[in-house]
Formats: structure tokens, C-alpha cells, sequence
């Protein structure tokens, strides 16, 4: 039985899962929490839905990244921010007249 059935994944979540298992920053406990697909069933899931050789460069990419863990994350929340960065007013465009 493939993972999507198991699991009763809709096409827009399998398409989900997908993309969160290619982000750097998207955890497997997040995928876990969301979707309830363990590590392995994340990577088994991967190897089913991808050709063979893309699944092979995904997994040497995921295999031992630190960001891909939540214990093995040296950070607290997911992005870094200059305290030189200029805070977001709103979303209004500066000395702009109209």
C-alpha cells in the first residue's frame, strides 16, 4: 500500500508534502505534526512519488542536514534577522504622494 493511501492524502496535500520535504528549513516534526507521515514514511513517500534519479539527489541532500531535525537545529526559530534591518511599516510604500 503507497504511503498517500495509507495515510488518505489528497492530491493538494501530497503536492504539500512534496514541497515541504524539499525545503532546507521545513523540519520532519513539522511534516509529522501536520500530516502525521513519520521520517520514514516521509522518505518512503519521496521514493514513490519521484523518478529515481531525482529521489537519489534529494535524499544525499537531506541525509545528516542539521535544519532538517529539530533537536539537531542550533537556532530557535527559523530565520535570522540583522538588527540593522528595517522593520516593515505596514506594507505602505515611504514618501510616496498620491
Amino acid at each position: 500500500m503507497k504511503i498517500a493511501e495509507k495515510f488518505n492524502l489528497s492530491e493538494r496535500q501530497v503536492d504539500r508534502v512534496i514541497a515541504m520535504a524539499w525545503e532546507d528549513r521545513t523540519t520532519f516534526e513539522a511534516i509529522e505534526y501536520q500530516f502525521g507521515l513519520t521520517e520514514k514514511d516521509v522518505i518512503k513517500f519521496m521514493q514513490e512519488q519521484m523518478h529515481p534519479r531525482n529521489w537519489r539527489k534529494w535524499r544525499a541532500r537531506v541525509q545528516g542536514r542539521k535544519t532538517k531535525h529539530q533537536k539537531l537545529r542550533n537556532f530557535e526559530s527559523g530565520r535570522f534577522k540583522s538588527s540593522r534591518q528595517r522593520q516593515i511599516t505596514g506594507n505602505r510604500i515611504s514618501k510616496k504622494k498620491y
